[in-house]
């Protein structure tokens, strides 16, 4: 799924955009390169991630990722407070609010989470060196190509059977594609860090669509540690101020 999904959306981009590939120097490529390599390797986790553990946890421990960034780059003693509060909730996560968490699982999400940072950063400097969607369909493509074997190896003639196409592409549009346009339409409309607030509901997010879409229950338990980290996540930003470098936080 995360082949197809990389995939079609890179076939959507490259049609949108139409990126020159010339005129570009060595550091820019170095940095687009990292970029669709980071890219391919958080999608890659959290998949593995939500396959062990629920997707209320695998989200909520993914945020971390960006949290940390946030705190680290505040440079403000008041900002470990919210560190202090995330930690909290994720401490909550293991005392049963979700079931048995797989450990394998919280690996690939704490993954996921650290892959998550380092796609805010190089995210951030692409779209200085690369002009409009430039950038994002060379990295997307970079991704796609990156994980095709393994997706190849894992699903072999399964993956180009129509049924499975199909649910490829409709992740692709649903999970890529259409966030991405309207991430970029919000951000032209909202402040940055009114933009950056909203993404840090995502881990309740994730929690009531695995409840209502999935069926996968938390207990109360479960509900105030989402909470602790959504709170804290928000926190994180308005202690920073914000900065538009820092602030794009797109989900895998």
């Amino acid at each position: 799924m995360v082949t197809l999904r990389l995939a079609f959306s890179a076939i959507v981009l490259l049609a949108i955009a139409r990126p020159r590939l010339t005129g570009h120097p060595a550091r820019a490529w170095l940095t687009v390169a990292g970029f669709g390599l980071v890219l391919a390797l958080m999608n890659a986790l959290f998949y593995l991630s939500i396959e062990r553990i629920p997707l209320g946890a695998a989200v909520t421990i993914e945020v971390l990722g960006p949290l940390a960034l946030s705190v680290v780059a505040s440079r403000r003693a008041s900002a470990w407070l919210w560190a202090a509060l995330a930690a909290a909730g994720v401490a909550l996560l293991g005392q049963g609010s979700f079931g048995h968490l797989d450990p394998l699982g919280v690996a690939l999400a704490g993954g996921a989470g650290a892959t998550w940072a380092g796609y805010i950063l190089l995210s951030a400097r692409t779209g200085r060196s690369f002009p409009g969607l430039d950038g994002l369909a060379i990295a997307m493509t970079i991704g796609a190509l990156a994980i095709l074997p393994f997706g190849i190896a894992a699903t072999g003639a399964t993956l180009v059977r129509p049924d499975v196409l199909a649910l490829g592409a409709a992740v692709a549009l649903l999970s890529s594609t259409i966030p991405y346009a309207l991430e970029l339409i919000a951000l032209r409309r909202l402040p940055a860090g009114t933009f950056a607030v909203l993404m840090s509901l995502a881990p309740a997010m994730a929690a009531i669509a695995g409840l209502v879409l999935l069926g996968q229950g938390f207990t109360w338990v479960g509900a105030i540690a989402v909470a602790l980290v959504v709170a804290a996540s928000i926190g994180a930003v308005r202690t920073r101020g914000a900065r538009p470098e820092a602030s794009s936080t797109a989900s895998p």
